[in-house]
């Protein structure tokens, strides 16, 4: 006897679908501003000639579902009928304890349909064997177009790699850039000239530079919200900053280490799994020791951490950044940095007091924020993102590293009232050196009067960038499809 019956199904497929009834129910699940990744992910769903089902990963309350409805919507707009949209999340008690096969004929006994099925289905993980329907169901019906999501993405690429490979596409959603803020928040945006980009900020002369860098000036409290707040949109449009940061924690935290990892990962200690993501957070943007953190967390074993990292990283809580060469002898290996997805979790955790008037808290918050937009904006090229940090040398080190096969970029965060740094820094001496074939180098700082190639005599100039400046330029180019093209 099934556990679950067909009509208990039945009656949440209603439940979820209720524009199969009134078309009109799918502009209350809607909302009006729309993310980067919902112009992505219609455009794979919808292209004519690649036919591809599309999975979007990221961390809870980050716009996965709202993307998913807005899409519904856009498809009623254009008149298809809202009988052929289905809508179904497996984080339901009940269809967790069905299949997608059995969701699908269930829904197709629903109605007589014509034309193309677009499936929607939230949450997939959690149903057994999901990669496995998909792949039947990619192969058998051609008449079907999908859309899933799922917080754990290695898990989903893991799979994609199995079954996947020609029939759907991960597409990773982080959370919200700073420019991506500013746009959901409709604020006034700067005066810039046609496609400026960073990497044309050190043609421009002092005085121009200086007029365009005047224009952030109007977003800087806003700047300081978006490092506390995060890039979370339903917290971004609350207007209580306190109770959002709370269910920051509750919500995004509590539930995908308490419930999503648990379940996914097999975790054994809860507890340790609390502890370790606690010390990540007050150890984030620096070397990660796996032998340091065994011994402190309860001395447990170097094995059971590294699996524990895997699966905060599977998660969607943490970016693991690699050392890289840079193209000299000395640089260290195998020891990673960790970085929290999102530096307003980092303060939903730590619940530091009056974060923004610390200087060394504030200087994390925006590497943090800087490796983030980094690994968004090149997301889908072939470029390596990590950072850089001599072996004998342990101080010298650049924050955040990007190689691809014709380019290498080095960014510096010095987010202080003075950001000068020596002609000894690593990002000096790497810029002076040829073999390094650096191509691009920024000093990412807290004024916006601290602007500028510095003064040092090197191969590939050092460009001074205020910070809100340099996430809102690399947010932007993002946003307007020119990924990966500083």
């Amino acid at each position: 006897m099934a556990i679950v019956s067909d009509i208990q199904v039945i009656k949440a497929l209603r439940q979820y679908n209720p524009w199969w009834r009134m078309p009109s129910a799918i502009r209350e699940e809607s909302k009006p501003q729309k993310r980067l990744a919902y112009y992505e992910a219609l455009r794979m769903l919808k292209h004519e000639s690649i036919r591809r089902f599309v999975v979007l990963s990221g961390v809870r309350r980050v716009g996965k579902t709202t993307i998913l409805y807005q899409i519904m919507e856009h498809l009623i707009d254009e008149g298809v009928n809202p009988r052929n949209i289905l809508y179904a999340t497996f984080d339901n008690p009940i269809l967790k304890l069905v299949n997608v096969e059995s969701v699908l004929s269930i829904y197709e006994s629903l109605y007589p349909i014509e034309g193309t099925r677009y499936l929607f289905l939230d949450e997939v993980q959690y149903t057994e064997n999901w990669e496995l329907w998909m792949k039947v169901i990619y192969d058998s019906r051609k008449d079907i177009r999908l859309m899933a999501t799922g917080s754990a993405s290695p898990i989903l690429e893991k799979n994609s790699a199995d079954s996947g490979t020609g029939r759907w596409s991960v597409l990773k959603i982080p959370t919200m850039s700073f420019y991506e803020y500013c746009r959901l928040l409709e604020l006034d945006e700067p005066q810039l000239p046609d496609d400026c980009r960073l990497s044309g900020l050190v043609k421009m002369d002092h005085a121009r530079l200086g007029d365009l860098l005047d224009g952030f000036g109007p977003l800087a409290n806003q700047f300081n919200r978006y490092l506390t707040i995060g890039g979370f949109p339903e917290l971004v449009l609350s207007d209580d900053d306190a109770y959002a940061e709370r269910m920051l924690r509750e919500d995004v935290v509590d539930k995908v280490i308490k419930r999503d990892v648990l379940s996914l990962f097999h975790i054994r200690s809860p507890l340790l799994m609390e502890k370790l993501f606690l010390y990540l957070c007050m150890n984030t943007a620096e070397i990660f020791n796996a032998t340091t953190a065994a011994k402190e967390l309860e001395n447990i074993s170097v094995s059971t951490i590294d699996s524990y990292i895997q699966a905060l990283e599977m998660s969607n809580l943490i970016y693991v950044a690699k050392p890289m060469d840079v193209g000299s002898k000395g640089a260290l290996k195998g020891k990673p940095k960790i970085f929290i997805a999102d530096a307003a979790i980092r303060n939903a955790v730590l619940m530091i007091d009056d974060v923004l008037s610390d200087e060394g808290e504030l200087g994390v918050m925006v590497e943090t924020a800087v490796y983030k937009h980094m690994v968004s904006f090149y997301q889908g090229t072939m470029a390596q993102v990590g950072y850089f940090r001599k072996a004998k040398d342990n101080q010298k080190e650049v924050d955040v590293v990007v190689e691809l096969p014709r380019e290498k970029v080095l960014c510096e965060v010095k987010y202080r009232g003075n950001s000068h740094i020596a002609a000894s820094d690593a990002i000096v001496e790497l810029c002076q050196d040829e073999k390094s074939k650096v191509t691009g180098a920024f000093l990412i700082t807290k004024r916006l009067d601290d602007f500028g190639v510095t003064r040092h005599e090197t191969v590939t100039p050092i460009m001074r960038v205020p910070a809100i400046a340099f996430l809102y330029l690399l947010g932007k180019a993002e946003a307007e499809g020119r990924s990966g093209k500083l």
